[in-house]
C-alpha cells in the first residue's frame, strides 16, 4: 500500500511541477507590460446597489481619470439606500455621467446581470470597461492602461482586482493570496492561448463581443458569474488579452471575517461548475493535486517510508512553486504574502477542500 502511495506522490509532485513551471511560468516569467495608450471612446460602466458609502468615493476617482474620451454609466439596481440620490447628484454635476436606474420585475428579480445588460445597452461607446461599486482603480491611467491593450484582434481585456492590503491580519494575507493564485491562473492560461475566466472588477470588452453571445441569456438564472461565465464563454485564444500593469489594477476593501470570506468563495465555487468541461477538468486536478500533496507526504512520512526521498521531494515542491508565485507576486504587489506562503498553502488549501464539500452536500438556491 505504501509503495502505490509513495509513486502517486512523485506522480502528484510532477504534475504540479507541469503546472507550475510549464503553466503558470507564462505569466510569473512574462516581461512587464509597456503600454501604449490609446484614444478609443471608453464607455466605464458600473452597477451598484445598496452601495452609498463606497460610489461617494469612487466616482470621483472615476471622473479624474487622465482619458480623453470616456464616459461613466451609473447603474442603479433597485438600491433602497440613498445610492440613487447620490448617482442623480453625480450625474448633474459631471456631463460625461450617464444614469441608469433599474427597477425590479419578477422574471429578473434582484439579478445584477439584468441591470448590468440595460447598462450595457445605454453605453454610447463600443468598448465598455467594468469595475465593482465597492472598488476603485489604483491610479489616474487606469482607463488609458486596460483600454491599451485593446487591438482589431484583442476584443475582451482582462485586468487584476486587488484587495487592500490589512497590516497584522493573517486572514487578509490568505485572501489575497487567494486573489494572486487566482490571477496567475487565468492570465497563464490566457497566454496559453485558452482563456477561461476574468472578474468584473476589473474587465474590459468589446459591446459586439457581449451581443454576439446573446449576452448573459446562457446563465441568467445563475445569479453570480457575470464576469467569469461570459468570459468563459466568449473568450478565446485569439480574442483576449492580458493587463497587468500595476496602473492598472483595482482594488478594493477586503473581507476581515473568515466566515464572510469563505461564504464569497462558495458562490465563485458553485459558478465554476458551470465552466467548459475542459476548464473544470484543469480546475478540477489541479485542486485535486494541491490536497494530495499535503496529505500523501504526511503519510509517507508518519511511517517513515523512503524518508530521504519524501522530504527531497517536498522541498523540491516547494522550490519551483515558491519561485513561480514569487515572481507573480512581485509583478501583482502580493510579494509581502509569499513570506508565509507554505502556511498560508495549507490554510488554503484545506479551506477549499471544505468549501468543495459543502458545496456538494447543499447548493444554496440563489446561486441558480
Amino acid at each position: 500500500m505504501l509503495i502505490l502511495l509513495f509513486y502517486l506522490f512523485i506522480a502528484i509532485v510532477a504534475l504540479q511541477f507541469f503546472y507550475y513551471t510549464i503553466v503558470f511560468s507564462k505569466f510569473s516569467f512574462a516581461k512587464i507590460q509597456k503600454t501604449s495608450p490609446k484614444r478609443i471612446p471608453i464607455s466605464v460602466i458600473v452597477c451598484a446597489k445598496n452601495k452609498e458609502k463606497n460610489v461617494v468615493k469612487l466616482i470621483p476617482l472615476l471622473v479624474e481619470q487622465n482619458y480623453p474620451d470616456f464616459e461613466i454609466i451609473l447603474i442603479d439596481d433597485a438600491s433602497s439606500d440613498s445610492t440613487l440620490d447620490l448617482f442623480e447628484e453625480f450625474e448633474k454635476q459631471y456631463s460625461n455621467i450617464k444614469l441608469v436606474k433599474v427597477v425590479n420585475n419578477e422574471a429578473f428579480w434582484g439579478n445584477k446581470k439584468f441591470a448590468l445588460t440595460m447598462g450595457i445597452k445605454a453605453a454610447t461607446n463600443e468598448h465598455l470597461l467594468f469595475t465593482d461599486a465597492d472598488c476603485y482603480p489604483a491610479s489616474k491611467d487606469w482607463i488609458s492602461s486596460m483600454s491599451a491593450e485593446f487591438t482589431s484582434d484583442k476584443t475582451i481585456v482582462l485586468g487584476y482586482g486587488a484587495h487592500e492590503k490589512i497590516e497584522s491580519s493573517f486572514i487578509n494575507k490568505i485572501i489575497r493570496f487567494d486573489a494572486l493564485l487566482n490571477a496567475t491562473q487565468y492570465f497563464s492560461w490566457t497566454k496559453i492561448g485558452h482563456p477561461y475566466m476574468g472578474i468584473g472588477r476589473n474587465l474590459a470588452y468589446k459591446k459586439d463581443e457581449f451581443f454576439k453571445i446573446n449576452g448573459y441569456i446562457d446563465h441568467m438564472k445563475i445569479r453570480a458569474g457575470h464576469d467569469d461565465l461570459f468570459v468563459n464563454q466568449a473568450s478565446n485564444g485569439s480574442n483576449t488579452a492580458c493587463c497587468f500593469a500595476e496602473e492598472s489594477f483595482t482594488y478594493r476593501e477586503p473581507k476581515t471575517n473568515y466566515k464572510d470570506w469563505t461564504n464569497l468563495k462558495k458562490r465563485h465555487f458553485a459558478t465554476s461548475s458551470f465552466y467548459k468541461p475542459f476548464d473544470r477538468l484543469q480546475l478540477s486536478v489541479f485542486f485535486l493535486s494541491q490536497i494530495l500533496f499535503i496529505i500523501l507526504p504526511l503519510i509517507l512520512l508518519i511511517f517513515q517510508y523512503q524518508l530521504e526521498i519524501v522530504l527531497y521531494l517536498i522541498g523540491f515542491r516547494y522550490l519551483f512553486t515558491w519561485i513561480v508565485l514569487g515572481f507573480s507576486a512581485e509583478k501583482l504587489k502580493e510579494k509581502d504574502v509569499m513570506y508565509w506562503y507554505p502556511i498560508i498553502e495549507i490554510v488554503f488549501v484545506f479551506t477549499q477542500l471544505n468549501i468543495f464539500v459543502s458545496n456538494s452536500l447543499s447548493k444554496p438556491v440563489r446561486w441558480k
